[in-house]
């Protein structure tokens, strides 16, 4: 008997998303009052969130630890084997376990059982059935049932690990708002890389200080360029005797000036000053400030209190390179 062909790569490709779409679809209806009680023991977790898991359920679980570390809970992953065999060390006392198994009998996860109600740490399990070994012997129960795996052989986990998957983010997702944890807090857990750039703030940005070209209203223009030339941005602020923006000069100004009055060095800052120069918050994002720039075509922003108090200023060159967008 001939053995059929294999299948348009494509047509597999979509019956798998099909399946998996359909899985995580699923779990919307399974959500009941025990995913409430698992948010809110988790936000009162004093310790840390051990998540365990065999083989590619523990997979799963390794990248949920990651996620919840990185939106402000902490949490590390424990291989269920390797706790068997010395590892139970790592549980301490104010400790939550969050254990993976879709069959809900994973040998190495039960004999963890022991331990965990010896320490009084509770267990969350996340498993296909209420009635596995596993969920029984749990504190509070996620279902994460699937109609179907994707493999076509039916043996590979896919459906069930991309459920699991998906139900740990929505976990994540709900714990991270449940705690009020804002962009700032992202931020300071994300100093490097592209997420932390995107969420830099102007304030870290600006020039202050010495750094800050400035010259007030009654300031020869003479000494005005030479603050401009010193301070290398091409522009400077002016400003009030209360420290309020009052306008600026750049060296576009300077130039178009120089076209029309020949007695320009003879002058203030206050007879040459552009009004009402754009600003920016110090609180506003990078990203913020950048799109400012470009919807504008400046190369420069000044960063005034809501008083109109002048702090700072960022330039477009302190924005380039940080792939804002």
């Amino acid at each position: 008997m001939n053995k059929p062909g294999p299948r348009d790569p494509r047509q597999t490709a979509r019956q798998v998303l099909e399946i998996e779409s359909a899985a995580v679809r699923g779990l919307i209806e399974q959500l009941d009052e025990e995913f409430d009680r698992a948010v809110e023991l988790l936000k009162q977790t004093q310790g840390r969130v051990v998540c365990t898991g065999m083989g590619k359920s523990g997979i799963i679980m390794k990248k949920l630890a990651a996620t919840l570390s990185s939106t402000g809970t902490p949490a590390l992953f424990l291989h269920p084997a390797e706790a068997i065999h010395g590892d139970l060390g790592m549980l301490a006392t104010g400790d939550v376990v969050l254990a993976a198994s879709y069959s809900g009998s994973t040998e190495e996860l039960l004999r963890l059982v022991e331990t965990l109600k010896r320490l009084g740490i509770p267990m969350i399990a996340i498993t296909a059935s209420r009635n596995s070994p596993i969920a029984r012997n749990a504190d509070l129960h996620l279902r994460v049932a699937i109609d179907q795996e994707a493999c076509p052989l039916d043996l590979a986990p896919t459906a069930s690990t991309t459920a699991t998957l998906a139900l740990g983010d929505a976990l994540a997702m709900a714990l991270l708002e449940a705690k009020g944890f804002t962009p700032e807090d992202f931020a300071r857990l994300h100093p490097g890389g592209q997420l932390g750039k995107r969420l830099l703030r102007v304030h870290q940005l600006m020039h202050t200080g010495e750094n800050l070209p400035q010259v007030a209203l009654d300031t020869p223009m003479r000494e005005a360029i030479y603050e401009m030339s010193r301070k290398k941005l091409g522009i400077t602020a002016v400003t009030d005797s209360a420290n309020r923006l009052a306008g600026c000069i750049s060296d576009g100004d300077l130039r178009r000036l120089l076209e029309k009055d020949g007695q320009l060095l003879e002058k203030s800052a206050a007879d040459c000053l552009k009004t009402e120069p754009r600003v920016i918050h110090r609180d506003e994002l990078a990203s913020a400030a950048l799109k400012i720039m470009e919807d504008n075509r400046i190369t420069s922003l000044f960063v005034c209190t809501e008083e109109g108090e002048l702090e700072g200023i960022v330039h477009l060159h302190d924005l380039w390179g940080l792939e804002l967008f």
